[in-house]
């Protein structure tokens, strides 16, 4: 993620800012990637502090107009959570306009969001996460800190966050449009992941059946990765887009080259060396993943498929 800047005093302005410390109200442009001060803001700008402009007639912006269905604002508590599950949406989706996707020149169909909450005017709700046909639901109680930190211990996770969801779910999006716009996809992603067509219920039912025995490792990023090939797609294209934030973040406060010959490589090291600073605090590591010669196989095969920009040209 860039840095950005205030367009009258120049002084930084980050990406879920609404106003400038000078006191500029400003906006953020995803097509320019840039924050501007003359704009039409998106309609849920007092409701959830979206900071985005309005995207078209419907009074949202792009990535707020991808919502269809929020949590009940009269339940307690759900406002906060739509707010945060929506600040990370926005990044999601600033991250995958500079890959190409869902950007001005993108004229292909785009997710639909449901983001729901387990807390309703009912009672407790069940809500499962996922990807079907282009509609991603996600459950916006991980959006509390402290329940995903509940949630990854339970599950054992290394990882859990309300970015990392978006990530995972808009990957499995990602694979429809690339499977129907690119000729020879299918075919190439079935050598490096396997059959996709296999029976998914299946494939899951056994992995949650199976003991893990580590076994995974050497050919997956991770645990759930190993599960189905459509999962291991969605789990490695989100970490192309881990590593690719890391490292623009990076480039963009100055710790990093501008130019790396290998971004990947650029990016795991990053990680290494944020994994060290925060070791060095007691905290957890930021990147908590173990790259072998085959997942490296894998994220170069998701990064080239990703990117329609040319910005992994280099790598």
């Amino acid at each position: 993620m860039r840095v950005y800047h205030c367009p009258k005093c120049r002084n930084r302005v980050w990406f879920n800012n609404c106003t400038c410390t000078c006191g500029l109200m400003v906006g953020y442009d995803p097509d320019a990637d840039a924050m501007v001060a003359e704009f039409a803001p998106c309609a849920n700008r007092d409701a959830i502090g979206c900071n985005w402009i309005a995207d078209g007639d419907s009074g949202f912006c792009r990535s707020c107009s991808m919502t269809r269905t929020h949590p009940d604002m009269a339940v307690d508590g759900n406002a906060e959570l739509w707010t945060r599950a929506e600040a990370a949406k926005r990044w999601v989706i600033a991250n995958l306009i500079a890959f190409g996707w869902f950007g001005r020149n993108d004229a292909g169909p785009r997710p639909v969001f449901k983001l729901l909450s387990e807390t309703t005017r009912d009672g407790p709700a069940r809500t499962v996460m996922g990807h079907a046909d282009g509609l991603i639901t996600i459950n916006v109680s991980e959006a509390d800190p402290a329940e995903i930190v509940a949630r990854r211990e339970r599950m054992e996770e290394p990882y859990r966050t309300m970015i990392g969801h978006f990530r995972h779910e808009i990957a499995h999006f990602l694979f429809l449009r690339l499977a129907a716009e690119n000729a020879g996809f299918e075919v190439a992603f079935r050598v490096m992941f396997g059959d996709e067509r296999e029976d998914y219920g299946e494939a899951l039912k056994q992995h949650y059946a199976a003991e893990d025995d580590g076994s995974w490792r050497d050919a997956h990023i991770s645990h759930y990765a190993s599960a189905h090939p459509h999962e291991d797609w969605a789990e490695t294209a989100a970490h192309v887009m881990h590593l690719t934030d890391l490292l623009d973040s990076a480039q963009a406060l100055g710790f990093a080259d501008e130019t790396p010959p290998d971004n990947l490589a650029a990016a795991m090291d990053i990680g290494l060396a944020v994994n060290h600073l925060n070791r060095s605090m007691g905290m957890e590591d930021v990147y908590p993943f173990v790259v072998t010669e085959l997942v490296r196989q894998k994220l170069d095969f998701a990064a080239e498929a990703l990117d329609r920009s040319g910005r992994q040209a280099q790598s």
